[in-house]
């Protein structure tokens, strides 16, 4: 496993943050309004959902006078001892998909400021999405910092909630088992995955979500890294499994298409080749990693005669 994630190479996109999280903070009214009365005190600038760049670092601006702590999240405390907070916003309006700008922002600013837009973005989708209750249907307020919503009428206390996605590469034979969805950009492919499903292990979703979209049946899975991807709150959760054989059964209704690439094609993928078999998954993608952590367990191909 890899832990912390801590390595010279590039890291997905979200991963990398540092703020400390300050849990002491978020439970006690006492040190809250301290934080959030400090001079040193940080707004991260958002538009909507959509990050606010500048010079290749995300805007914070300093909080007014007039702004309501209830109204805001707090993130963390930045390595300068700031606390970060973030705007709540009651109506985001109806298009809340990710754009170009959203995807784009992992190759503009640092690691740890993707990371911090990714929880920003997370808990302010969460919150204006969840503004009533799931038991009785009342208001709910924002409390603990931002970090729960309690109701007004029955006193229900709900957390923002993150949906666990297995992502997985089936192994056979020195080749990876790589799929498409039908609305990818030609020659994408990449590896395959699904959410975990109630009552269900990492390791039961890898062999159940494998199944189902190719018919391959594995076993002995093995985690590899994970990700957080704030669109709006998913955590990809990285494998690679041994497939029994290579026989594929398509499921059409899932992926348009599946196929077996052996090690040489999946570099000439990652390098960008034209004449590669296929199109690698962008390097903010957790997918791009596993490629790559596949690639170097691998025995380099022979060189040809």
């Amino acid at each position: 496993m890899h832990g912390t994630q801590k390595t010279d190479r590039p890291l997905p996109g979200f991963v990398g943050g540092t703020l400390d999280r300050v849990d002491h903070v978020r439970t006690n009214p006492a040190l809250l309004a301290q934080a959030f009365a400090d001079p040193a005190a940080r707004r991260l600038v958002l538009d909507g959902l959509e990050p606010v760049e500048v010079e290749g670092h995300l805007v914070l601006e300093p909080i007014g006078a007039d702004a309501q702590m209830m109204d805001h999240v707090l993130l963390g405390v930045d390595r300068q001892a700031r606390p970060i907070f973030a705007r709540l916003v009651k109506d985001l309006g109806p298009n809340l998909v990710p754009t170009p700008r959203s995807r784009a922002i992992a190759g503009l600013i640092p690691a740890d400021e993707v990371a911090l837009y990714g929880a920003a973005r997370s808990l302010v989708h969460w919150h204006a999405r969840h503004p009533f209750c799931s038991v009785c249907g009342g208001a709910t307020q924002a409390v603990k910092a931002g970090w729960s919503r309690r109701c007004e009428t029955c006193g229900a206390e709900h957390f923002p909630r993150t949906d666990p996605v297995v992502i997985m590469l089936a192994e056979h034979e020195g080749r990876v088992l790589l799929g498409r969805q039908h609305s990818w950009p030609e020659g994408r492919y990449s590896a395959l995955a699904g959410f975990v499903e109630p009552g269900e292990t990492i390791e039961e979703a890898v062999a159940r979500e494998i199944h189902e979209e190719a018919g391959v049946r594995v076993h002995s899975v093995r985690y590899v890294m994970s990700q957080p991807w704030p669109f709006p709150s998913s955590l990809m959760i990285a494998c690679v499994a041994q497939a029994q054989d290579d026989a594929l059964r398509i499921d059409e209704t899932e992926i348009e298409h599946a196929f077996w690439c052996d090690a040489d094609g999946v570099r000439a993928a990652m390098a960008g080749d034209s004449d590669a078999p296929f199109v690698a998954p962008p390097q903010m993608a957790v997918a791009w990693h596993l490629l790559d952590h596949w690639l170097g367990k691998v025995v380099p191909a022979a060189p040809s005669a």
